[in-house]
């Protein structure tokens, strides 16, 4: 079907997007209230944020592989749905127990496991939604999908909050399993990944397999010409730049609102509330500009947006002005994020979308993991919280290095229209 013609299916999506909104839902939850059940058992606050670092390293080391396992999986009920069927209602349920536990191992026995089957089908529900979705309009699928995943964020801060206050954490914990298992059932009854796609049900390429037996899925890459092999790598780079970036702001503004602005815990957190809001509201409209001009022109506007946004916070003290500097922050961010991931995509074959996702998972959630160490020798350094507006700017601007190596053109495995049924 040729491209002009090709009209995103958004119920489709929407529907697909289910299993990111539970996820997204959770994880917001998890973020919010697990830091301060742990505060109960633990003095540390560095050893409360190692322990909140087990998502990402887990991340880091299984999602990959998972990734690339789901590549390879094909069953009756689809290629991916088996690892979010069996995953989902498990994290779900053991959702619900982290508050009640009584006890700091077994406390952490859940927090565990959680995790690690979080790692388990995170990558193969992400990947549900290229499988599904012809390349050309996934930066506006992945625009729906992200508009769905900042609404479970914000359900989880007030709905959640205000559970929390009245009934307690448990509470919270609960409405977060239930909600995770109506969206994952309902994923179930009405998307059918082998109806949808029903070349996802040929086993892939004999040769192809037995070429990508490593743990993280290198057959992959390993496969392409070296060129893009080089765009590939820099393209994954320049992930990792603006994730070190976003991380240090997401971790350290309340901290440098309250120190350097003199403002409260949540007036710090409505402040950065800008930010995400306008992320939200950007979601889709950059796919849609991503669709006029291109996925690496976006990020590119993105990314010079991002600097000019976050070198004048290093000075303005303004309430209103940082309110105005987020809320375009949010907007520029839309622009990248929401096409970062379909922009690795078009570099996998059919039969590679899992493995591609992990190499993204790969690269993000490592800088999750370094930047909170990298900005706070920074600010060690600096004996300052204005020193973020120096970080983030330069990190920035890596990543804006690394994207403009990204020069090959695209190798297309497939043609436009030959996955998913829109």
């Amino acid at each position: 079907m040729p491209q002009d013609k090709l009209k995103l299916n958004v119920r489709q999506t929407l529907l697909i997007g289910l299993g990111f909104f539970a996820s997204s839902l959770l994880w917001s939850l998890y973020n919010s209230f697990v830091p301060l059940i742990l505060q109960d058992f633990i003095a540390s606050t560095a050893t409360v944020g190692l322990i909140m670092t087990i998502d990402n390293v887990f991340g880091v080391i299984f999602q990959p592989y998972f990734g690339a396992r789901s590549d390879k999986t094909r069953t009756r009920f689809g290629r991916r749905m088996p690892y979010i069927l069996i995953g989902a209602p498990i994290c779900a349920v053991l959702f619900a127990f982290i508050p009640q536990m009584k006890v700091l191992w077994l406390l952490m026995l859940v927090i565990i496991i959680f995790n690690f089957i979080m790692s388990i089908w995170r990558a193969p529900m992400i990947a549900l939604m290229p499988d599904l979705t012809p390349d050309p309009l996934r930066s506006k699928a992945n625009g729906l999908i992200n508009l769905m995943g900042g609404a479970a964020s914000i359900i989880a801060f007030l709905v959640g909050g205000r559970i929390a206050h009245s009934y307690g954490r448990g509470a919270t914990f609960l409405m977060g399993s239930v909600i995770m298992l109506l969206a994952v059932g309902l994923l179930f009854v009405l998307i059918k990944e082998n109806r949808l796609n029903p070349r996802l049900m040929t086993p892939p390429d004999t040769q192809e397999e037995s070429g990508d037996q490593s743990f993280f899925g290198l057959g992959g890459f390993r496969k392409l010409s070296s060129d893009s092999r080089r765009s590939l790598f820099f393209l994954l780079l320049a992930i990792f730049f603006w994730f070190c970036a976003y991380n240090a702001v997401e971790t350290f503004f309340t901290s440098y609102a309250t120190t350097v602005l003199g403002q409260s815990e949540g007036q710090a957190a409505m402040l950065l509330a800008f930010f995400s809001v306008s992320f939200v509201i950007f979601a889709v409209p950059s796919g849609i500009i991503a669709d006029r001009i291109g996925r690496r022109r976006t990020i590119l506007l993105g990314l010079i947006g991002l600097v000019a946004v976050f070198i004048p916070l290093l000075f303005v003290e303004s309430l209103w002005g940082i309110r105005a500097l987020l809320l375009l922050g949010g907007m520029f961010w839309a622009g990248i994020n929401i096409n970062s991931l379909p922009m690795v995509l078009e570099m996998a074959g059919e039969n590679e979308l899992g493995t591609f996702t992990g190499y993204y998972y790969f690269f993000s959630f490592s800088a999750s993991i370094a930047s909170p160490i990298l900005f706070g020798l920074v600010r060690d350094l600096s004996g300052s919280f204005r020193s973020l507006f120096v970080y983030a700017p330069i990190a920035f601007a890596l990543a804006l290095l690394a994207i403009l190596q990204v020069t090959h053109a695209w190798e297309k495995k497939t043609q436009p229209g030959d996955s998913g049924n829109q």
